[in-house]
């Protein structure tokens, strides 16, 4: 089993949102890597800290599990939609996504203060200087003290 950080602004989806609806399409992430590590890395039972992003403050929520395989994101195929991509075909699509569910709510948020702030957690990608990707890869000593930090064990 691998490890992710997913970041959605609460505004848009939050990990509540993700509560109340169980299980989520991870639609419109327009980045290719981000893209690639769902498609190509992303397992199902696979673990993500579900972090909230363009908040005060900023920082891991939650918990969700990959469900399902990849598959091509709807989005890009419907005009209507802020992430209708004109170039990508349903015989070529451009952008790929997995199904996340619900898992669980931290007790108490982690503030991306206090993972700064935390020895335990050098190297996690999401606090290298640069990196603004919406999904990242987490090694499992920094997802278990991320949990704990949030009080929720894994």
């Amino acid at each position: 089993m691998r490890h992710w950080l997913i970041k959605s602004e609460p505004d848009v989806f939050s990990i509540d949102h993700l509560a109340g609806v169980k299980r989520e399409p991870w639609s419109g992430v327009r980045n290719y890597q981000a893209r690639n590590y769902m498609r190509d890395e992303m397992k199902p039972g696979d673990l993500a800290i579900f972090y909230h992003s363009n908040a005060t403050p900023p920082g891991p929520v939650g918990v969700a599990r990959v469900v399902g395989e990849p598959y091509p994101d709807p989005t890009q195929f419907d005009a209507k939609s802020e992430y209708f991509d004109p170039k990508a075909t349903k015989e070529v699509p451009r952008w790929i996504l997995v199904d996340f569910e619900f898992v669980a709510k931290f007790p108490q948020p982690v503030s991306l203060q206090q993972m700064k702030d935390d020895a335990a957690l050098d190297g996690m990608l999401v606090l290298q200087r640069g990196t603004r990707l919406s999904i990242t890869p987490v090694e499992a000593k920094h997802f278990k003290r991320v949990c704990k930090l949030g009080g929720w064990k894994p």
